[in-house]
This record gives C-alpha cells, sequence and structure tokens, in this order.
C-alpha cells in the first residue's frame, strides 16, 4: 500500500497533558433506528486541530456518527460535547453557535444549483444575518482564493467538474469561520487527481487555519496522507483506533482484510 513520507502527513496537535478539555466528545452513545443497533457505546475525543479520519463496511454508521456531532440525529443514549457544551441537551433553536463553530460538507457538497460560486459561498453568512456587502464579498474571495476557486466564482454548480463542487463546498464551510469541518466521503466519484486536490485542500486548511477535521472516507491512500488518526468503526462499535501506522501494522486481521480489500468470498 502506497502512503506519503511521514514529513508530508499533517502536524498533529499537541498532546493533551489534562489542561486542555478536549474539543469534541462522544460519551457511551448508542442509536438504534428500528431494530437496527447502529451505534454501540461510541466513545471519542478529538483535540483542536486535529485530523480524524473515519473507515470501515458501508453501513456501519460513519455518517450517522458525524450528524450527531452538529445536532442533526440525537443519540437514544450517551453524551455528546462540542467546546465544552453539551450539544445533545440543546433544543434546535439553540444550536446555531454550534453550527457555527463545527460545518459538514456532504457528499455532493449539497451546492443550490440556481445560485453561481460565489452566491453559494456567501449563503451561511446571509443566514447569519451579515448584511455588509463589501465584508461579504471580501470573506466570499478569502474563502474561493483558499480553495483556487477564485477565478471561478461567477459560475453556475452546474458549469464546475466534481472537484470544484465539493472544493466549493470547502470555500462555503469556513467562510463563517468554522474551528471544524465534517467532511462526508469528499473524494467520492472523484478521479485520483481530484482526489488528491481534495486531499491537498484539507491539509490545507489544517496548516492554514488550525481546522479541526473529521473525514468519513473509503480511500485508504487519503488516510495514509492527511490524517492525525484513524477510528474504524465495525459493527456499531470502534474496533480501532490509532495513527496511520499503528493501522497499516494492526495485527487484527478484520482491520487488515478491510484496508487491504480482501473478502472471505470465494468464487
Amino acid at each position: 500500500m502506497a502512503e506519503p513520507t511521514p514529513s508530508t502527513r499533517p502536524t498533529p496537535p499537541a498532546a493533551n497533558d489534562g489542561s486542555a478539555p478536549a474539543f469534541i466528545e462522544l460519551r457511551g452513545v448508542y442509536k438504534r433506528f428500528g431494530k437496527q443497533e447502529v451505534l454501540r457505546g461510541i466513545n471519542l475525543t478529538l483535540q483542536h486541530g486535529e485530523t480524524l479520519c473515519i473507515i470501515g463496511p458501508s453501513g456501519e454508521g460513519k455518517t450517522v456518527l458525524m450528524k450527531h456531532i452538529i445536532g442533526l440525529i440525537k443519540p437514544d443514549k450517551g453524551e455528546i460535547y462540542v467546546d465544552g457544551v453539551h450539544v445533545n441537551r440543546l433544543k434546535e433553536r439553540d444550536m446555531a453557535p454550534i453550527r457555527k463553530k463545527v460545518s459538514m460538507l456532504f457528499q455532493g457538497a449539497a451546492l443550490f444549483d440556481n445560485l453561481t460560486v460565489e452566491q453559494n459561498v456567501a449563503f451561511p453568512l446571509l443566514e447569519h444575518g451579515v448584511r455588509d456587502r463589501k465584508e461579504i464579498d471580501r470573506r466570499v474571495r478569502e474563502a474561493l482564493q483558499a480553495v483556487d476557486l477564485d477565478e471561478h466564482r461567477t459560475k453556475f454548480p452546474t458549469a464546475l467538474s466534481g472537484g470544484m463542487r465539493k472544493r466549493t463546498g470547502i470555500a462555503r464551510a469556513i467562510i463563517d469561520h468554522s474551528e471544524c469541518i465534517l467532511y462526508d466521503e469528499p473524494n467520492s466519484g472523484l478521479d485520483p487527481i481530484g482526489s488528491d486536490i481534495i486531499d491537498q485542500m484539507i491539509l490545507r486548511m489544517q496548516r492554514r487555519f488550525r481546522i479541526t477535521s473529521i473525514i468519513v472516507t473509503h480511500d485508504m491512500r487519503s488516510i495514509f496522507k492527511i490524517s492525525n488518526r484513524v477510528a474504524m468503526l465495525y459493527r456499531g462499535e470502534i474496533r480501532f483506533l490509532g495513527t496511520p501506522d499503528e493501522l497499516k501494522n494492526s495485527d487484527d486481521k478484520i482491520v487488515q482484510d478491510f484496508i487491504n480489500g480482501r473478502s472471505d468470498i470465494t468464487c
């Protein structure tokens, strides 16, 4: 399995010596849909500036886990904290400050096709009551320059490639000065070059703005390039949690079969 040299990976945040609280923390989170128990006691913490990749078979609750963090789904049991705030105790009308700190980039970037790139990127500012046109224009240009899309600001999403649409989504996520971005399979549907561009954008956000990132991905190459830690979900639990090197060297057969694409099915 090809992987980049350690010097190309993001710099891990300083180790937590107990004096600094976690930025995001999940304690004993359970979630069931009907008879299906999707999450079974998830415990997870992230520090400011950390990049965590979440891997695992399809249907194991990776996206469900991320949606809990921004309150789109409430747990049946357990506690979720963002910057010290107990999120699952908040009512929907009180979630705005959390969603300003934590943005989510959905698979298709969820752009409005009737709005231009710059209008899509400006949308969160307008939603949060910013009305100063000069301020909006400045922040839109700053966000688009960060993802190398400033020259495409007047285009509509239908004129963009898949990678450019996702980069527009990243610009929209950072324009409101989010401290954390949740990425739901940002490399899906992209060719290798487009996928690498998205990886470079994620690294740039971490280095330039010290953004905390949680990335659901099936791209094994990406995790060795962009992550400080990797969590593998399996049957509703965290089967593995550690560094990319620890993942590579894991002696867990289920972990190794997954990251190397091996199944027990024989022809």
